[in-house]
């Protein structure tokens, strides 16, 4: 069945898995009101529909700093168990709901400390509450299941102290690490420290890398850090000319690090000029393991199913290339082999035969 006979509810309902998304980015509209009401935080509007629009607004601005700033608000109303508790819930809801069958949240637990809570009991929070969100999903015939990476901020000094607590929460729902923030001007290396310690103690890790910045940011975070993938990464194509790898492509390519692509985010941040042209589409053609994400729903307006019905409708995208980028996805989850193989083959595979 060609890729533009699928109707927006078939795509909704294909198994999905998402790799590259963050709690702080993904809130409900309400419920930023409701919570920011709780909290005495002023909004730029009350109303869910105009606050919805406000973020994309801002976040269409093309300008990453601009981009990031939007999350003064999300943040704002998350430094409460309670509205920790009912973020994290309401996140893996709304995933089971657009159709994700695994999912990888990333969060920065240093952020959501100005209430009074410390970093360890932000992260058992947040547990508490997917765990909840996952039970109410699978009790409606919808299982989802999500784990966690945490994020140290490259610009500040509490990078080493996320690292501590993804390694003391990895049985307990944190399946990774991550780096986020500003890119250009904060090195992944000034935090070797952190990387070090993770593969001593066997905790994968990705890095947001190749956005900002360019092809030294990407060498940087494999070759140096050691990342298993890359957030991001679309300017790995600065190695490519005329479909011939440079040595980093292609050390990327062959040893298959995922690309944690964001197609709608990367043309809100101005990394990418358009859905027809976002090298998502070149880099699948040529071989590498890209992965399609949406990085943060609400600021970028998106859902995975938005972001497959994009790539369909302007960038041509087939049933089967929505299914090669969802298994690459399971094949470059933070899970154990066995887990991945049993996902592909028992979910992922079943549930694309409609549409192939």
């Amino acid at each position: 069945m060609s890729s533009t006979r699928i109707d927006a509810e078939t795509l909704r309902r294909l198994p999905k898995a998402v790799l590259h998304d963050h709690l702080d980015g993904g809130l409900r509209p309400a419920t930023v009101v409701e919570l920011a009401e709780a909290v005495g935080h002023t909004l730029p509007t009350t109303d869910p529909d105009e606050l919805a629009a406000w973020y994309v607004e801002a976040a269409n601005s093309g300008d990453l700093v601009r981009y990031i700033a939007t999350f003064e608000h999300t943040l704002a109303v998350m430094q409460t168990r309670e509205g920790l508790l009912r973020t994290a819930e309401e996140y893996v809801l709304d995933l089971a709901a657009d159709g994700v069958v695994y999912g990888e949240v990333r969060y920065a637990p240093e952020l959501n400390t100005r209430g009074g809570l410390t970093m360890r009991e932000v992260v058992e929070t947040v547990q508490e509450g997917l765990a909840a969100g996952m039970a109410k999903a699978a009790a409606a015939g919808t299982p989802v299941r999500v784990g966690t990476l945490l994020c140290g901020m490259r610009m500040f000094d509490r990078v080493r102290e996320a690292a501590d607590l993804a390694v003391a929460f990895r049985d307990a729902g944190v399946v990774g690490f991550d780096i986020a923030g500003a890119e250009d001007g904060f090195p992944a290396a000034d935090h070797l420290d952190a990387f070090a310690h993770l593969r001593r103690e066997s905790v994968p890790f990705t890095i947001h890398a190749g956005e900002a910045h360019g092809l030294p940011s990407i060498h940087q975070a494999v070759q140096v850090c050691g990342a298993q993938r890359i957030g991001h990464g679309v300017r790995i194509t600065e190695d490519i000319v005329e479909g011939k790898l440079g040595r980093l492509a292609g050390w990327v390519r062959d040893r298959r690090i995922a690309l944690e692509m964001c197609p709608t985010s990367n043309l809100q941040t101005g990394a990418a000029t358009s859905i027809a042209e976002h090298p998502i589409t070149t880099l699948k053609d040529l071989g590498f393991r890209v992965t399609l994400n949406t990085d943060n729903r609400l600021v970028s307006g998106t859902t995975m199913t938005r972001e497959m019905s994009l790539l369909v409708e302007q960038a041509d995208w087939t049933a089967e290339d929505l299914r090669t980028v969802t298994v690459n996805a399971v094949k470059s989850a933070f899970l154990p082999f066995d887990e991945r193989n049993a996902l592909i083959r028992d979910v992922v595979l079943p549930g694309y035969e409609c549409v192939l």
